[in-house]
């Protein structure tokens, strides 16, 4: 049996799911098979999705490919940072700790709320009329 080359990784956040696979390299991002700075040009994605290689120091180590799908821009990034977290710690599971510390490998469970029946939305009423 050949050794695997590259660490999995799931995350979710929202609707969107994102599949991480990391393998020792130079830092490359690639989602969905486009450069990240192309599919994410706002700094701030940039910065969601980075976060998890910023508090482990190691940009440099590692390569990421990603399929995400689902969701929306910000629940992508997310989601992408959740599977980087992921895959980050089966590859080295004494990052647990700072990971774990900076909040990176709890699921986000906020998620869309159902409208109920005689509401507008979820938790909007119609206006009330006294006469």
């Amino acid at each position: 049996m050949e050794k695997k080359t590259y660490f999995p990784g799931t995350g979710k956040r929202k609707t969107a799911i994102a599949q991480v696979r990391l393998s020792k390299g130079n830092g490359a991002i690639i989602i969905n098979g486009t450069p990240y700075e192309e599919l994410f040009p706002r700094a701030e994605h940039r910065r969601t999705i980075l976060q998890p290689l910023l508090v482990t120091e190691s940009v440099d180590k590692y390569n990421i490919m990603v399929n995400v799908a689902g969701g929306g821009i910000s629940g992508q990034c997310g989601a992408i940072s959740h599977g980087i977290a992921r895959a980050l710690l089966k590859a080295n599971e004494g990052l647990k700790p700072t990971l774990r510390q900076n909040g990176l490998l709890t699921r986000d469970s906020r998620i869309k709320e159902r409208k109920k029946p005689g509401l507008k939305r979820a938790r909007k009423a119609p206006q009330y009329t006294k006469r």
